[in-house]
């Protein structure tokens, strides 16, 4: 059995695991407001940020110096103690880490190139005189500074498969433990507010420039977040563990989710299979939830086929926003949090719009409550038909 023996968050919820605890149970998220500059037109667009100053870059790592590699050493602090401990006990070349991001530093090259290139120049690789470095852009960069920041020599990689990114690194980092590459993995992800995809997300009219409304008959879309979340992952026993692991690659389209939820569906089943777990034993689902049309269509309906409609179930994108490639780890590790700590199911607010009477019937939340038996399932489902789904709970 895998376990997870320490994981930290930061999020639009909160800049630490205490934080994100006492603002979800208070539904009240301080990161989610309205911001200006990041939407060409000129527009207010609701975004997820996580409040607060951030840890600086160590000297030696100025070159990687973005916000996504800041929110990772956020992350990288509330748990920095476990994981000295993990590379005193194993050593350097037997922990891994594997991290997801879609956007890495992004937003930093956007905004080096609207800045320097044209005006005062820049060399043919891109480093410019505002301390740019085109490694700061690059997807694999987070998982090389953290490995090289923590002094590793194990495995050390990126998965980008859009939105399920940081669920896969969790997968991917489990299989590496499963197979005797590694004795810890410290996995997770980041992603950070960026112009590119805030617009790109625009231009598809999936975009909410309000609050999002997952599965109202009035969702018109998602609100882009940032955050951090990281978990060490060993073989060594601790209060909860990762029962189940679920992957599939529908294909289907581009952007489009498969009208039926097959992908989804198999995922679903995949983790409850690998757990060993009736679908009757799951006591929460943290649903995808990115109140986009199709999106929470499909996902009810996978859930209905799988679930049934007894099977409590919501998402948290109101609260933490979509954080893309981050989701999967960020929501991850609120399930341990649910798993960890005294807290309330977090329920679906349809106090501006009611639930969308077109799905079909799930166990969707609408007023809070008690978790009733140590399983939670976290699902993460990306374009290209990447569909991920992970079992939390108690270990036994």
């Amino acid at each position: 059995m895998i376990y997870c023996a320490a994981a930290g968050l930061c999020s639009a919820l909160g800049h630490n695991l205490q934080e994100t605890a006492t603002n979800l149970a208070a539904g009240h998220a301080p990161g989610m407001w309205l911001r200006d500059g990041w939407l060409q037109d000129g527009r207010l667009a609701m975004l997820g940020g996580v409040e607060g100053d951030l840890p600086p870059m160590p000297d030696a790592w100025t070159r990687h110096d973005s916000r996504n590699n800041r929110l990772l050493l956020q992350a990288l602090g509330q748990i920095h103690a476990e994981v000295e401990a993990s590379v005193r006990r194993f050593g350097r070349a037997r922990v891994a880490v594997v991290l997801g991001t879609s956007t890495s530093g992004l937003d930093e090259s956007d905004r080096h190139y609207s800045r320097v290139v044209g005006a005062a120049g820049a060399d043919e690789g891109g480093n410019g005189p505002d301390g740019y470095h085109y490694e700061q852009q690059e997807l694999g960069d987070p998982s090389r500074f953290l490995s090289g920041h923590l002094g590793l020599i194990g495995p050390a990689y990126t998965v980008s498969t859009a939105c399920s990114s940081s669920a896969r690194a969790i997968i991917s980092g489990y299989r590496l433990i499963a197979a005797g590459l590694a004795d810890a993995a410290l996995v997770g992800g980041a992603d950070t507010l960026s112009r590119m995809p805030i617009n790109g997300f625009d231009s598809l009219e999936l975009l909410c420039t309000d609050l999002c409304q997952p599965f109202a008959r009035d969702r018109r879309g998602i609100n882009i977040g940032e955050g951090a979340a990281l978990m060490l992952l060993t073989r060594e026993p601790h209060a909860v563990a990762i029962l189940g692991i679920g992957e599939s690659s529908d294909a289907w389209h581009m952007s489009a989710p498969h009208p039926e939820g097959a992908g989804a569906v198999r995922a679903m089943r995949m983790a409850l299979q690998g757990a060993g777990l009736p679908a009757s034993e799951i006591a929460y689902i943290n649903l995808h939830g990115t109140a986009t049309q199709a999106n929470d269509q499909v996902e009810a309906q996978a859930v209905a086929q799988v679930f049934g409609t007894r099977t409590p179930c919501s998402s948290v994108k109101p609260l933490m926003g979509h954080t893309l490639g981050a989701a999967g780890a960020c929501e991850a590790t609120l399930c341990w949090l649910l798993l960890t700590q005294p807290l309330a199911l977090p329920a679906q607010d349809f106090s501006r719009s009611p639930l969308d009477d077109r799905l079909p019937s799930f166990g969707l939340l609408q007023a809070p409550g008690l978790l009733q038996r140590p399983f939670i399932m976290s699902n993460a489902f990306a374009f290209g038909g990447n569909n991920t789904s992970l079992i939390l709970g108690a270990a036994s």
